[in-house]
């Protein structure tokens, strides 16, 4: 005769509830639930089991009274349609789901007054602390975030002098490094795809490294040089064909991010013409994308999941407790330049000695994870 149903679990079972039906303390059920590593795993997987069958949730609201923690971290992005973002925050769940917090992520669509909307729904939910993306931010945001306390990072740029900490690079810095090298091979005709600059401190900053590294070797690069177009395949194509409708075409192009890189490399294909015979490209971030395609796009290789990591690392630090303001709270990820078969050097041009270590050539068909 087959077993009766069980009852379900009262939607007001308490741990005390459990731990009477199962014989496991109410203390160990809940350190199963808050610090699951520090019990003995066979105990652990005995409570997990009660708990399972239970349907037990812990009450978020009166833990969080309790505590005055949610163990939950807020994250706003400037876009999800993103392989770097997806990556960075892909680093930090992983960091701080393996000390027992939950993530909640938003985008602000590269918009300032949007992302402090989404700041403030993080605080409104109880964050303990907050991940954002570059370097500049609306004054009632970063106000918002520490007239409460709210531990927060900014990743993908580094500066050691900001009043909050730091995880990233250096954007011109590393910008100049691709112009360098560009340089060194024997190019002085550029023309630049970049990011919309508007609001996006990055794409500004790699625009200023491209042109800064012209100039200190006697070079220019012209406003009408520098194109500035949304991270999409469909915008570097287009950026790439109106400079190939000039009288005297760029012998090398320096673009924004791969996603650009990779446009423009399309429509030179699409034209017929020699990458990198008789143009060269290069992008910025590594995305497996660039590796793939055919010729690989030379890049600057962005560590975007140690970059999630690091900035877990520093929020989790914060929220402990621990005293903020030292030199571990900026992190500064120097970007790899990665060699592959979008650039050479220019038609009859002679390389001159190159200006910084020989960066490393990676096969277009690399397997290595960014």
């Amino acid at each position: 005769m087959p077993t009766p149903p069980q009852a379900p679990p009262s939607p007001t079972c308490t741990l005390k509830d459990l731990a009477v039906r199962s014989g496991i303390s109410a203390a160990t059920l809940s350190r199963v639930l808050n610090h699951p590593q520090i019990v003995r795993p066979d105990l652990r997987a005995k409570a997990e089991v009660v708990l399972a069958e239970a349907g037990y949730v812990p009450h978020g609201a009166a833990r969080s009274l309790a505590s005055r923690r949610t163990r939950t971290i807020g994250a706003v992005v400037p876009t999800l349609d993103s392989a770097l973002f997806a990556k960075i925050v892909e680093g930090l769940q992983h960091r701080v789901h393996a000390a027992g917090y939950q993530l909640l992520v938003a985008s602000s669509g590269y918009s300032p007054a949007r992302e402090g909307a989404q700041v403030r729904s993080l605080i409104e939910r109880g964050v303990d602390g907050v991940m954002l993306v570059g370097a500049v931010h609306a004054d009632a945001t970063i106000r918002m975030l520490q007239t409460r306390g709210i531990p927060f990072v900014s990743t993908c740029h580094y500066d050691p002098r900001a009043a909050w900490p730091t995880v990233g690079w250096d954007n011109v810095a590393s910008a100049e490094r691709v112009a360098d090298y560009l340089m060194d091979i024997g190019h002085r005709r550029f023309a630049v795809i970049a990011g919309l600059t508007t609001d996006n401190d990055r794409a500004a900053d790699r625009v200023n490294g491209f042109r800064r590294a012209i100039e200190r070797r006697g070079g220019a690069l012209a406003a009408a040089d520098v194109l500035q177009r949304p991270y999409t395949v469909v915008e570097g194509r287009s950026a790439m064909a109106s400079l190939l409708r000039r009288p005297k075409p760029p012998t090398a192009v320096l673009c924004g991010n791969d996603i650009l890189a990779f446009g423009a490399l399309q429509e030179c294909l699409w034209q017929e013409l020699d990458v990198p015979g008789q143009i060269s490209i290069t992008g910025f971030d590594d995305i497996e994308m660039a590796a793939h395609c055919r010729p690989g796009i030379t890049t600057l290789h962005v560590p975007a999941t140690e970059i999630g990591e690091r900035a877990a690392a520093v929020l989790l630090t914060a929220i402990a407790g621990e005293a903020a303001g030292g030199a571990d709270d900026h992190v500064n990820l120097e970007l790899e330049l990665i060699l592959r078969g979008t650039t050479a050097p220019p038609a009859g041009a002679r390389p001159v000695a190159r200006s910084a270590a020989a960066p490393r050539r990676r096969a277009a068909a690399s397997m290595e994870k960014t």
